[in-house]
């Protein structure tokens, strides 16, 4: 490859297009002159990054794989400055660098990158400046990408959250309409029975206040098929065909062997089937619409928790806000996860807490960041534990997230919070969520620290009340 001139180089490479010519004359002398064909690499993982690339024609494919998947950075082609530039602390290539073109190539050594910024002033000035928007350019891209990730985890821990109310919904509302279908055969029966009106609103009055009790009867696998058979006996003894059928519902809504019992005298042997079969038809519409309700609301609460995490319609303006209803809502958002590995949450929340001056869905994110991260680090925990505890400490408050994982190696303690740097395996983790932490702490004036050892770890988010 013949060398360009100083006149061709800056025209090709706009960023040094101020750069005086013996500057650029120096540059070009020194480098070396690379022809890479089609299918190459320039370079691969872990493979010392020795050069500051020019490239003068062709184009190369910068990406990396995470999960066996390929991850594009980026295309490189004629006019772009890659690899290494003054004062860059990259060590060894993170990705792969795929010539796509035949491409053309001006290669600076890094040895020689002292005295390009001892003798070379504007010419480094330069380079620094398109380096510090290249970061720019590259932490957008990163952010971005962690923001994707993390909506990716909270969506398909909501999307089944939000499946299971909607599938209880969907199934309840189609038994609903069948036993709708045959309860008017049941009426007719009903409807030819003689009985008082002091008699009916007996078996009225019973009905309905077993219904708007509405408790719950908490019974063990054996007292409740105890009870079953009891109840199953007492009806089929006064003329019901199949107690059984019966007694599963009428124990749910609390009913006795007295209460089938009462019924019984006020109708008699001849109308009390018909009058049981009418209180079980109340009974399992009542439980049904309960079930359809319940889900019903499950499905609003989430919405809810999800509109409050977000802080959607709100000012994005510091306000009060209570620090524990951002943390329940984001362990709803993260509940699929939390189930899914067995964790037991332990909160022990103050219960004076003042509510301080935040931005709601940015402090949102940090919880969000600290308890998944407790999660991924309790993974091969048999008895998992996530601890979250709050505090006030003079005019701050403090909250503290622990878990009773592995721990933090002592050697990447001090390194944790710097951007891009993560001890997940490829595909987890950008690292970008600590820093992403400590850039919110900083915007409420607050700190984080980090205290770890085998078995238990603890971030302690301090942030003040006014």
């Amino acid at each position: 490859m013949q060398r360009p001139s100083p006149e061709e180089f800056t025209s090709l490479f706009e960023p040094l297009s101020n750069v005086d010519k013996e500057e650029i004359q120096y540059l070009i002398d020194e480098s070396e002159c690379i022809d890479i064909k089609e299918g190459e690499f320039l370079f691969e993982p872990e493979q010392p990054t020795n050069y500051m690339y020019f490239i003068m024609s062709g184009r190369i494919e910068i990406y990396a794989t995470q999960n066996g998947q390929k991850r594009e950075f980026g295309i490189v082609e004629k006019g772009s400055i890659s690899g290494i530039l003054p004062y860059s602390r990259m060590e060894k290539a993170r990705g792969y660098a795929n010539t796509i073109e035949d491409s053309k190539i001006l290669a600076f050594p890094r040895a020689k990158m002292p005295e390009l910024i001892r003798n070379h002033y504007s010419l480094t000035e330069a380079l620094v400046h398109h380096m510090s928007s290249r970061i720019r350019e590259f932490t957008k891209y990163q952010q971005q990408n962690e923001k994707m990730m993390a909506l990716g985890k909270l969506s398909a821990g909501l999307a089944h959250e939000l499946n299971n109310p909607a599938s209880a919904i969907v199934r309840s509302s189609k038994e609903l309409q069948k036993h709708l279908k045959v309860l008017p055969n049941n009426f007719k029966k009903v409807i030819s029975i003689k009985m008082t009106i002091d008699e009916i609103d007996e078996v009225n009055s019973l009905l309905f206040d077993k219904i708007e009790q509405n408790i719950p009867v908490k019974l063990s696998i054996m007292e409740r098929q105890e009870l079953e058979d009891e109840l199953a006996e007492c009806l089929e003894e006064r003329g019901v065909e199949d107690g059984y059928d019966a007694s599963e519902n009428l124990i749910d809504f609390g009913f006795t062997c007295a209460d089938i019992e009462m019924i019984y005298d006020r109708t008699g042997q001849s109308h009390f089937a018909p009058v049981i079969k009418w209180v079980n038809d109340n009974l399992t519409t009542e439980r049904m619409v309960k079930e359809i309700e319940d889900a019903s609301s499950r499905i609003a609460d989430l919405v809810s928790s999800v509109k409050t995490f977000t802080h959607m319609d709100q000012t994005p303006d510091k306000v009060k806000a209570d620090i524990h209803e951002g943390i329940d809502n984001t362990l709803i958002m993260l509940n699929h996860k939390l189930k899914k590995k067995n964790i037991q949450v332990d909160k022990k929340f103050s219960n004076d807490l003042p509510q301080p001056k935040i931005l709601v869905s940015e402090l949102n994110q940090v919880w969000t960041n600290l308890i998944d991260n407790a999660i991924d680090a309790m993974e091969s925990k048999d008895n998992p534990v996530l601890e979250i505890e709050t505090r006030k400490d003079r005019e701050f408050i403090q909250t503290f997230v622990r878990d009773n994982g592995a721990g933090i190696p002592e050697e990447v303690m001090s390194r944790i919070f710097d951007p891009f740097y993560t001890t997940k395996e490829i595909g987890k983790g950008t690292g970008l969520g600590l820093d992403v932490v400590k850039t919110i702490i900083n915007k409420h004036r607050g700190t984080i620290k980090v205290r770890s050892e085998a078995g238990k770890t603890e971030f302690e988010v301090c942030i003040p009340i006014e």
